[in-house]
């Protein structure tokens, strides 16, 4: 894998990380009494996914709006992404440009559903795994042997 593709890589996984955990913070900020309810609850279906037994009140749908926007959303998944992708760079391993196109066509619906809102930074991430594997695919092209250097 060559540096361009490598830093390409690192600020693709940067930026997952970056986003991911600045949403799991803002949602600690503030969301904090949601979450320090469901360590008083017990954890332990503390956000029913049912509401059929539970008396539906705007309190009900705090809690879930608090689940699903924190530990049920795209931000711990995100993490583990951009983790994973840095640790691939560091190792000189090239991320499938497929990523790169799923987490960029997800970021560019999320971010026209959902205006304004930082899911288009997201997309900018999945199109540098997609130019860092382009690069490195070009590179390989350029210094392969080929079958008259005998």
């Amino acid at each position: 894998m060559t540096n361009t593709g490598k830093r390409l890589l690192r600020w693709a996984s940067g930026i997952m990380i970056v986003l991911g955990t600045g949403h799991l913070s803002l949602l600690a900020v503030y969301s904090w009494t949601d979450v320090a309810g469901w360590a008083d609850r017990g954890v332990w279906a503390a956000v029913p996914l049912d509401l059929a037994g539970v008396e539906v009140t705007p309190a009900a749908l705090q809690n879930a709006l608090t689940f699903w926007a924190g530990p049920g959303s795209f931000a711990v998944p995100l993490i583990l992404l951009g983790c994973l992708t840095w640790h691939l760079a560091g190792r000189g391993v090239p991320v499938p440009a497929w990523v790169g196109w799923g987490l960029a066509v997800w970021c560019v619906v999320g971010g026209v559903l959902l205006v304004p809102s930082p899911y288009f930074a997201g997309a900018v991430a999945g199109v540098l795994v997609v130019l860092a594997k382009r690069t490195d695919d070009r590179v390989r092209a350029t210094t392969a042997p080929t079958t008259f250097d005998r």
